[in-house]
């Protein structure tokens, strides 16, 4: 779908606006009322706006199953402005005087009403569109600039209404934009969108392009592959065993780090497999940095930490660390490097090098979970621990950084990892997700209590995107 294939690709911006404080203080149920009324009023300007827009995409559609659909649209939308007044009545807010709309209203509207009258660029106006393609391009353009906020009401919805309960005093708009009836009119109108953009596209999309790789022997390639087996095999032999005894009920910090002390033994010998089978002398460090430069980041990870590193408008001083089992910190250095970031700590194994060429052995600095948790304390030990304030976070995805994630303020794990998950668990460590578990802060720390996060507290919170990460420490 067209307006599904855009919004995955824009998903980044719904998040942002998941955790603007707009929508974390409506969530919890403390927006304060004239607020919401201001927010209310403002729908007013996007209905009729709406309905303007479908009445004139209905005379440029040149399908007339479209020009169906969008009339069905049309009339939806003149509905919900006939039911205006009603719906907010439920809060007691009278609208009856005429409301101004704000800058993004005005912008949005005669964006979207400019776009329905053909005054986009490369397009001619209504009375000058002489062929059905051109009629048929400014229908698509149009629906193509609603559907996006039917979807992202839709998201918020839904989104909302899993962290509340019939208590919530906003309840009745959530119910509205998380209902079958809206997804309903959202889902129209991204078919009505699809129908007319058939003959307007080319749907191919283009193939990944293939990231150069070095070509290596037959020899390199026969041991990596063994090298390989041996690791996943005995990776899962491990975590069984960790897994051995009985699942405990309560937080175990102490038996799970006594348990990953096995993990940490198995780490050390895959590393000296590694070294012993000569796979790493000869390498050269320039190949190095630009295999990098290369490296392919998850969606949003470069992004968040330029922005944290760059943005002279947080108020607080963010001192970034990377910790990593990586055999060469020079890859992870020249990773973020590609990207502009030149001060973040690097704390890694190293390859020794001669004449810029490796010599085949790794000077061991992070090999281990434990190893992870001592640089973790010694960097908190050498910051100033004077102010409270001050909040350590971890984000990691891997076994190897429970430890620290626990011991952090906030642990925040990104990804799906099983393994983690499962002897996380084994040990008493719950994982919530972390906008839940924002509206939930939200909620205690208008009621009078603390505002606190908390070490050791054996809950994780989980993200799916690092986007998720960046509003959530960044902002908007």
């Amino acid at each position: 779908m067209t307006a599904k294939r855009f919004w995955d690709k824009f998903s980044k911006e719904s998040i942002l606006t998941l955790y603007t404080p707009f929508v974390v203080s409506l969530a919890s149920g403390n927006l304060k009322l004239d607020t919401f009324g201001h927010y209310i009023a403002q729908d007013l300007h996007f209905l009729k706006c709406f309905a303007q827009a479908y009445e004139l995409a209905e005379d440029c559609a040149d399908d007339d199953d479209a020009k169906v659909s969008i009339v069905e649209l049309r009339k939806r939308v003149l509905k919900q402005l006939k039911h205006h007044a009603s719906f907010l009545q439920e809060w007691g807010l009278d609208l009856s005087k005429e409301t101004t709309p704000n800058s993004a209203t005005t912008k949005y509207t005669n964006f979207v009403l400019a776009t329905a009258s053909g005054k986009v660029e490369g397009v001619k106006g209504p009375g000058e569109l002489a062929t059905p393609f051109e009629k048929t391009k400014v229908a698509a353009y149009t629906l193509g600039a609603m559907a996006p906020s039917m979807r992202l009401n839709v998201f918020l919805g839904k989104e909302l209404m899993d962290v509340n309960g019939d208590e919530h005093p906003y309840k009745k708009w959530i119910d509205k934009y998380s209902s079958e009836a809206y997804q309903a009119a959202m889902l129209q109108t991204e078919d009505v969108l699809d129908k007319l953009s058939v003959s307007l596209t080319d749907q191919s999309q283009p193939e990944n392009q293939s990231q150069i790789a070095r070509m290596s022997s037959a020899d390199l390639r026969n041991t990596w592959e063994v090298l390989s087996r041996e690791y996943t095999e005995e990776y899962e032999q491990c975590t069984e065993s960790m897994l051995a005894n009985q699942k405990v009920e309560e937080f175990d910090y102490e038996g799970l780090k006594t348990a990953l002390e096995q993990l940490s033994e198995f780490e050390r010998r895959a590393n000296m497999r590694v070294i012993e089978s000569n796979v790493l002398p000869g390498l050269n460090l320039e190949d190095i940095k630009r295999a990098g430069e290369r490296l392919i980041l998850h969606d949003g990870c470069m992004g968040f930490f330029q922005s944290i590193t760059n943005n002279k408008n947080l108020n607080v001083n963010v001192n970034i660390h990377v910790l990593s089992y990586c055999w060469c910190a020079d890859l992870i250095r020249s990773a973020f490097s590609s990207g502009g970031i030149h001060t973040m700590h690097v704390h890694a194994n190293e390859f020794e090098f001669e004449n810029s060429l490796s010599t085949g052995e790794i000077i061991k600095k992070v090999e281990t979970p434990t190893d992870k948790l001592q640089a973790f304390t010694d960097i908190l030990k050498s910051s100033d621990q004077s102010d409270k304030t001050n909040l350590t976070v971890y984000i990691g995805d891997s076994v190897g950084d429970l430890l620290c994630l626990l011991e952090a303020d906030i642990g925040i794990v990104f990804g799906s990892s099983s393994s983690l998950r499962r002897i996380a668990s084994h040990f008493g460590v719950s994982f919530v997700p972390l906008f839940p578990a924002l509206i939930k802060k939200q909620k205690e720390h208008v009621e009078g209590s603390d505002f606190s996060w908390k070490a050791l507290s054996g809950v994780l919170y989980t993200v799916s995107s690092w986007a998720e990460v960046h509003s959530f420490i960044i902002g908007c």
